[in-house]
């Protein structure tokens, strides 16, 4: 059995009387890497702040290795935290800066000297021992930030935001990096971000926060998937969308009679007939051809083509709907203001109880 390291109980969290978190429980696992997914506002800095110790539930607990640390100071706790700006110090150098924690501590001289250099090679900042902040590039900047926080041998390592300042490129990179170091120490990462896909890349677990609530904590896989409800189907990656009631059971499949009167057949979701439905078909499940097909299939128009190097997005209006489609790599056997005919089969498509039913 697993063992839990962070727990949060009946948390919650307000600021000026404004609830920014509701009643909250969550377990995180020892050498997980867990994410706290969430459009901005959302509570995921909050619930990070409260565990570091920056900040202090309304209501609730907060417990590390089974203890409760709810009313501890921040120094009192086996955690460290990387920021977004780095927080850095200018004028130290990049050894200084990742000896810091160790020299608050009163480690010896020679340990420290030991340590440091662990982390130089383990970050690959060999060669920077003596530069400044100001003279490294951002990317280095963050391997300093990583580096002395990790130094301390934390339980937990909280990140918030920590590459949301990188260029595209280098931010893929550094997600590469952060996951294998997480793999190679066996620390418990608990990752804030707002970007979909570095939650889907790197994450044993994604926790998606809305509305003061997690809405779901799943595997990426199986978030991505098999969605709990409509918010997070759309949340993670692209999605299209028909709304409808289902009109017929036969077996293990149905079909739903959408708002425009197509009808889509799906797997039977222990649906009843009469019950409003939304259906979720991803991009890249739809496929595109020239004649028509029995079933799921639309005709439309292509609208748009957008080329993205290793996936093509291409844009089909059918009736009054925008559907994309991807296709892999540059595929030029259509063209804009082409009609053709849009199908999938009977499995792809997520079905999801009407929130509003």
């Amino acid at each position: 059995m697993k063992k839990v390291i962070v727990k949060l109980e009946n948390f919650s969290k307000s600021y000026n009387n404004k609830e920014i978190i509701k009643d909250i429980n969550l377990e995180v696992y020892e050498g997980e890497f867990l994410t706290l997914l969430g459009s901005s506002g959302c509570g995921k800095t909050t619930i990070l702040r409260s565990i570091s110790g920056l900040d202090f539930p309304t209501k609730g607990k907060v417990y590390i290795d089974g203890e409760d640390i709810t009313a501890l100071e921040p120094q009192e706790r086996k955690v460290n935290t990387i920021f977004q700006n780095y927080a850095l110090f200018p004028l130290m150098t990049v050894y200084d800066n990742i000896a810091f924690g160790l020299k608050m501590k009163k480690v010896p001289k020679k340990e420290i000297a030991i340590r440091v250099k662990e982390m130089i090679e383990l970050v690959h900042l060999e060669g920077f021992e003596q530069s400044k902040p100001g003279d490294l590039s951002g990317g280095q900047q963050q391997r300093v930030s990583i580096a002395r926080a990790l130094i301390n041998k934390p339980r937990v390592l909280l990140l918030d935001e920590p590459l949301s300042a990188l260029d595209q490129k280098l931010r893929g990179e550094m997600q590469l990096e952060l996951k294998g170091l997480q793999k190679k120490l066996g620390i418990t990462f608990i990752y804030v971000t707002h970007d979909q896909n570095e939650a889907l890349s790197m994450s044993d677990r994604i926790a998606v926060i809305h509305n003061k609530k997690i809405l779901q904590i799943d595997a990426p896989a199986e978030i991505y998937e098999h969605p709990k409800n409509l918010y997070v189907a759309k949340f993670l990656g692209d999605s299209n969308i028909f709304t409808g009631i289902v009109k017929e059971i036969k077996g293990q499949s149905c079909m739903v009679l959408t708002e425009d009167k197509t009808q889509i057949y799906t797997k039977n979701n222990e649906f009843n007939v009469g019950d409003k439905v939304s259906i979720v078909i991803r991009p890249e499940n739809i496929k595109i051809t020239k004649s028509e097909r029995l079933k799921n299939c639309l005709e439309g128009v292509i609208t748009d083509m957008v080329y993205d190097g290793s996936f093509t997005k291409i844009m089909v209006k059918v009736k009054k709907q925008i559907i994309t489609v991807v296709i892999f790599g540059n595929d030029k056997k259509y063209a804009e203001k082409e009609k053709i005919f849009l199908y999938w089969d009977t499995e792809d498509p997520i079905v999801l109880r009407d929130e509003n039913d």
